[in-house]
C-alpha cells in the first residue's frame, strides 16, 4: 500500500517540518508487520509530495498463530494481496505521529494553517458499496475519484476487485486529513490486523474529534470502525452525543439551559460575590467563561490558560482578540499552559476558575496541580467543579463503570469530592463550601458538584 501527500503551499517543504521528515532523507519505521518506507519524490518551494509506502512482511503475519493475526493469513505463502487498510492507518500514526497529534516544535503555526493538500492511496480496500467513498468524503470538503482495480488484469472477465486508487483534494490542515484517513480507511475495510477492544473507543473519539459527531454517516463509520461490536458501538456512539444526550427528556422543555451552562453561571455567580478584579480561567477551552467574565465590569484582569494550543486558538476567536482595542487586549489575555506546573503567569490574580478540569487529569497527578495551584498561585477565591460519579446511575444510556466522557480519568461520589477539598483546603489554608449544580436527585445528588475555596485570613 502506498500513501503520497502533495501540497503546493508556498513554500512547498514546510511539509517536511510538519511531517517531522527531512525531504533529503530516506526513512524508515518499524511496524509489528512489516516496515514503512518514507521518501519524497519531489521538494521544491512551489511543490512537494511525500510518500509512505508499506512494505508487508507475510512471514510476520503468521509467526505466532495465536495471535491477532492468525485470521489474515494462513501458514503458506499464498498470491493474496497482503492489504489491509488497517496496516496504512496504522502506520500512519506511526510514522506522522507529530503531524497527526498536531505538533510541530519548529513552525507551530504550521499546524492548525489550512494547506492545498492531494493526496492519493494506492490499493486501498473497500469493502462495502464504491458509493460509501463519496458518502464519507465529500461531506467533509473533499474532492475525489478513483479506479477500481480488476481482480486479474489478464482476466477481464473476473470482474473488479474490492481494491480502488483513490485520489482525494481539500484544503484543511494536515493533521485533520491524517486523523480523517485514519479513521474513514479503516471504516472503508471490515479487515483488522489486531483485535478491537474498548480502547479502540477512545481513539476513534479522539481522531474523530470535531467532524465525526456531525458527520452524515458517523453510525455507519462507527459501526465499521468497531467492527459492529454491537455493545463497543453503543458506547462510542453515546459519548459521540456528550454529556448533554445522557440528559435528554422524551420532550425538553422549549427554554432549557444546558448542564455546562448551568456550571458556567454558577461559577460566575461565586467568582462576582468573591469580590476579585482579576480572574484567571484554568482549562479555558474556547473561552466560554472568560467571555461571561468580559461582561462584568467588576473584572479588570481577566486570563484564561489551557493545555491545548488548538483551544486557545478558537478562544482567541470567539473573542474576537485579534480585532479587540487596545484596551480589550489589557483587559484579557489567553495563554498556553498547564495546571500542574508552577507558572510565574498564575500568581497575582484574586480569583480563579477549574471548570470540569481535574477530572481530565490522572489522579496521581492530582498532588502537583495542589502545590501548582493552592502552594504557589494562592489566588484568594477557587470556584472549582466535577462530575458527580453517583449521578451516573440515573444515565439510563450510561452503561455501568463507564465515565461520562472519554477524556475522565477519574469521576468521584460526593464523599470523595468532600474528603479531597477538605483535605486542600486544610493543606493550604482555605475554606471550603460544596454546592450543587443541576437538578437533584434525593438519592444521589446533583450531576455536578463544585466547591468554593476561600483563602483564610
Amino acid at each position: 500500500m502506498l500513501l503520497e501527500i502533495t501540497t503546493t503551499h508556498q513554500p512547498a517543504t514546510d511539509l517536511g517540518y510538519l511531517l517531522h521528515k527531512h525531504p533529503d532523507k530516506l526513512q524508515t519505521v518499524d511496524l509489528s508487520v512489516g516496515k514503512a518506507q518514507i521518501f519524497y519524490t519531489q521538494a521544491s518551494e512551489e511543490i512537494c509530495s511525500a510518500c509512505l509506502l508499506l512494505d508487508i512482511n507475510p512471514l510476520e503475519l503468521v509467526r505466532n498463530d495465536k495471535g491477532p493475526n492468525a485470521y489474515l493469513q494462513q501458514h503458506y505463502i499464498n498470491d493474496r494481496p497482503y492489504t489491509s487498510n488497517s496496516f496504512l492507518s496504522s502506520a500512519i500514526v506511526k510514522a506522522f505521529s507529530s503531524a497527526i497529534n498536531g505538533t510541530c516544535n519548529t513552525k507551530p503555526e504550521l499546524t492548525t494553517t489550512p494547506l492545498p493538500l492531494r493526496v492519493r492511496v494506492s490499493a486501498l480496500k473497500v469493502d462495502a458499496d464504491k458509493a460509501y467513498l463519496h458518502r464519507l468524503f465529500e461531506p467533509l470538503g473533499y474532492g475525489l475519484s478513483y479506479e477500481v482495480l480488476p481482480l486479474d488484469e489478464a482476466f477481464p472477465a473476473w470482474g473488479e476487485s474490492k481494491y480502488v486508487h483513490l485520489t482525494l483534494e481539500h484544503t484543511l490542515p494536515l493533521k485533520d486529513l491524517l486523523s480523517q484517513l485514519y479513521v474513514l480507511m479503516m471504516a472503508l475495510d471490515n479487515d483488522r490486523h489486531y483485535w478491537i477492544n474498548r480502547n479502540d473507543i477512545g481513539v476513534l473519539l479522539r481522531r474523530g474529534e470535531g467532524w465525526l459527531d456531525t458527520h452524515p454517516e458517523k453510525e455507519w463509520i462507527t459501526k465499521r470502525y468497531l467492527k459492529n461490536i454491537r455493545n463497543l458501538t453503543s458506547e462510542a456512539l453515546l459519548r459521540l452525543a456528550g454529556e448533554e444526550a445522557l440528559l435528554e427528556e422524551p420532550e425538553p422543555s422549549p427554554v432549557r439551559v444546558s448542564l455546562h451552562q448551568q456550571r458556567l453561571n454558577q461559577a460566575l455567580v461565586f467568582l462576582k460575590a468573591s469580590g476579585a478584579q482579576s480572574v484567571l480561567d484554568l482549562g479555558c477551552g474556547e473561552g466560554k467563561l472568560l467571555k461571561m467574565l468580559l461582561k462584568e465590569g467588576q473584572f479588570k484582569n481577566i486570563a484564561g490558560m489551557d493545555v491545548s494550543f488548538s483551544e486557545l486558538l478558537k478562544a482567541r476567536e470567539n473573542l474576537y482578540l485579534d480585532e479587540a482595542s487596545p484596551a480589550m487586549r489589557e483587559r484579557i489575555s489567553v495563554f498556553q499552559g498547564s495546571v500542574t506546573y508552577k507558572d510565574e503567569r498564575l500568581k497575582g490574580y484574586e480569583a480563579a476558575a477549574l471548570i470540569e478540569v481535574i477530572e481530565h487529569l490522572d489522579e496521581e497527578r492530582l498532588p502537583t496541580m495542589e502545590k501548582a495551584i493552592f502552594g504557589y498561585a494562592q489566588p484568594g477565591t477557587v470556584v472549582l467543579s466535577t462530575p458527580n460519579a453517583e449521578y451516573n446511575q440515573l444515565f439510563e444510556k450510561l452503561e455501568a463503570d463507564t465515565f461520562r466522557h472519554q477524556d475522565h480519568r477519574f469521576e468521584w461520589s460526593r464523599q470523595q469530592f468532600a474528603d479531597w477539598c477538605r483535605q486542600v483546603a486544610q493543606t493550604y489554608g482555605y475554606q471550603v463550601s460544596i454546592h450543587p449544580v443541576g437538578p437533584e436527585d434525593e438519592r444521589v445528588g446533583a450531576p455536578s458538584q463544585m466547591a468554593v475555596f476561600n483563602k483564610s485570613v
